[in-house]
C-alpha cells in the first residue's frame, strides 16, 4: 500500500482561494499563487486546486493561472474544474499538472474518464465525487454543481463505475462535512473503501491533525485532504496557512498506522 499523503486543498473562485461551509458562504482567503509559494516551504506532500465554478458557469480552464500554478508548484499537483474534453486535459498536462480531477464532466459523459485514462495513463485520472445525505433516511447521494443537482447516485456504485472506465483516484468529498471542521465521515469512506480497489483521497471536515489520523488509521486511504485546517487557526478562524513539519507527519502516520495483517494491496 502507498504511504497516505495529507494533502491541503484549494478552492478557486474569481482567480482567489476560497473556502466554503457545506459549498455555501465563500470566504476569500487570498491569492493562490502565494498559497502555493508558502506551501512549498512547507514541503507539502501533495496540493488539489479546484476551481469551484468553472463546469457549473459552463467556463473552460483558466490556462493562465493553471500554469502560474504548476509553474510554482514543486509538489505533485492535482488539478480540477471545467475540464469537459480530452483536449482541454492535454492542454492542462501540457503546462505541468500531474493529475487532472473530473466531477460534474464525468457525470454528464462518463466514457470521459475513459478517453482521459486511454490518452494520459489512468494514473493521472482523478474523479472527485461530491457527496450529501438525504434530509430523510440519510442516505449518500452523489451530488454536482457545488450541491445544486443530485444525480440520485449512490457514492460507492458510482466509484465503482469509474473504477470500470479507467479512473486512477477517487476523491470522495463530503458535503456535510464541508468546512465545518468536525471531522470526516468515516462510514461514508467506509463503504465507498470497500466498494473499489483505487487509491481513495478523502476530503470534507478536518478539523484536527487527529481527525487526519483517525481517518488513516480506520480507512486505507491514499491521501487525507483538508482545506479549512490548513488555511484558519484559532477558535475565530483566523487566516494562516500552516501544515504539519516532516516530524511531526512521520508520528501521525506511525501512531495511527493499521496493522499489516488489516491492508490490502490498491
Amino acid at each position: 500500500m502507498l504511504e497516505s499523503r495529507i494533502i491541503p486543498c484549494l478552492l478557486i473562485r474569481d482567480g482567489g482561494v476560497v473556502k466554503t461551509v457545506r459549498f455555501r458562504d465563500p470566504t476569500y482567503i487570498g491569492d493562490p499563487i502565494n498559497a502555493v509559494k508558502i506551501f512549498n516551504e512547507k514541503e507539502v506532500d501533495e496540493i488539489i486546486v479546484l476551481d469551484i465554478d468553472a463546469s457549473s458557469e459552463a467556463r473552460a480552464p483558466n490556462y493562465k493561472l493553471i500554469e502560474q500554478l504548476a509553474n510554482e508548484c514543486r509538489m505533485p499537483l492535482c488539478y480540477g474544474g471545467g475540464v469537459k474534453t480530452s483536449e482541454q486535459a492535454d492542454r492542462i498536462f501540457s503546462l505541468g499538472v500531474e493529475k487532472v480531477a473530473v466531477s460534474s464532466s464525468a457525470i454528464d459523459n462518463p466514457l470521459l474518464v475513459r478517453e482521459l485514462a486511454n490518452r494520459a495513463g489512468s494514473q493521472s485520472v482523478v474523479v472527485v465525487v461530491d457527496v450529501k445525505r438525504t434530509r430523510w433516511g440519510n442516505r449518500p447521494e452523489v451530488w454536482t454543481d457545488n450541491a445544486r443537482r443530485n444525480t440520485k447516485v449512490a457514492p460507492a456504485a458510482w466509484a465503482q463505475r469509474m473504477e470500470s472506465l479507467g479512473a486512477g483516484e477517487v476523491v470522495l468529498n463530503s458535503i456535510d462535512q464541508d468546512g465545518v471542521m468536525q471531522g470526516y465521515d468515516q462510514d461514508l469512506v467506509t463503504s465507498v473503501r470497500a466498494a473499489i480497489h483505487l487509491p481513495l483521497t478523502v476530503l470534507g471536515g478536518a478539523g484536527t491533525l487527529e481527525h487526519i489520523g483517525e481517518l488513516i488509521g480506520r480507512n486505507e486511504v491514499v491521501g487525507a485532504a483538508a482545506g479549512s485546517l490548513f488555511l484558519f487557526k484559532g477558535a475565530y478562524r483566523a487566516v494562516l496557512i500552516n501544515y504539519p513539519n516532516a516530524q511531526d507527519r512521520r508520528a501521525l502516520l506511525r501512531k495511527h498506522a493499521r496493522p499489516s495483517w488489516q491492508r490490502h494491496s490498491t
